[in-house]
């Protein structure tokens, strides 16, 4: 680009070319500059189910929009059909936009849909974006590493075929000097938490269930390794972010929370500081 502020549409976005958008967590506020740029140049955006509704605002009311999302269990496309979607409107002439949750080259499906662009001849092109994982420690106040406790930064997915286990290797992840970050592991909590403690991760290993992070019905639980399972189902139905490691430890964070009572503290919503912080609930950890 000749100008960072602008588009170019002959050189950086011509008629027949794909971008794949990162959309980020959900809060417009969180989108790259270029993202939105590319979003309103656009003639058609192709979406997942987890781009946020204010994020899909900025789609000028003249671009055709296609809801592409896929959610456990409630699929609205298969992967080779979105592929086919993209190649056949780029193949039209339009300038496409696939517009993704989070960044698109983290678990975002992109390599697929870059392969397919590229097998089709099409120019396809990445546009980065804020992954859930960093918008959740933003929202906490936390690092996701820090220095003397944890040195290594681990994303994992834990989404499966219906039916099949997790094929993860528990053993290299359950390391006390890293900070994972499990995405779509809410259904399979439990199982996350039996196998990260048999891999030899102490119980007591703090850890954060985080949903609808950056946005504003955004709700997190604090809790412990062993009680994760209990964190996870507490919460409701949204798009959640698991994170434990040491890098999560408040500064009162026992180390016998596994055993301590199960508690669950509400700030009064009523309360004119009521914020962010009235959907914090600390499980199983004592003040």
């Amino acid at each position: 680009m000749t100008n960072r502020h602008t588009l170019n549409f002959q050189t950086d976005f011509p008629a027949g070319m794909v971008w794949l958008v990162g959309a980020g967590p959900g809060d417009p506020d969180l989108l790259t500059r270029k993202a939105e740029r590319l979003i309103r140049a656009a003639s058609v955006v192709f979406h997942d189910a987890l781009v946020g509704p204010e994020v899909l605002a900025l789609i000028p009311a003249t671009t055709r929009i296609v809801n592409v999302g896929k959610r456990s269990g409630r699929h609205s496309k298969d992967q080779a059909s979105i592929n086919r979607l993209i190649v056949e409107a780029a193949r039209a002439g339009e300038r496409v936009v696939r517009l993704k949750g989070g960044d698109p080259s983290i678990f975002g499906r992109s390599g697929e849909e870059i392969d397919a662009c590229c097998t089709a001849g099409v120019v396809v092109m990445v546009c980065p974006g804020v992954t859930a994982a960093s918008a959740a420690a933003a929202s906490l106040g936390k690092s996701l590493t820090l220095r003397g406790l944890s040195r290594k930064l681990v994303f994992i997915t834990a989404h499966a075929r219906s039916g099949e286990p997790l094929d993860i290797d528990w053993a290299a992840i359950a390391d006390p000097e890293a900070t994972l970050a499990v995405y779509m592991g809410k259904s399979v909590a439990g199982e996350i938490s039996r196998q990260l403690q048999s891999a030899g991760l102490s119980a007591s290993t703090p850890a954060v269930v985080v949903e609808n992070a950056s946005l504003p019905n955004e709700s997190h639980i604090a809790t412990c390794l062993d009680l994760l399972p209990l964190a996870a189902k507490t919460l409701g139905d949204g798009p959640a972010l698991l994170l434990v490691g040491k890098a999560l430890r408040s500064h009162d964070h026992a180390a016998t929370c596994s055993d301590a009572l199960l508690r669950a503290t509400f700030a009064d919503d009523r309360s004119p500081n009521a914020g962010l912080a009235n959907r914090t609930r600390p499980l199983g950890v004592p003040r």
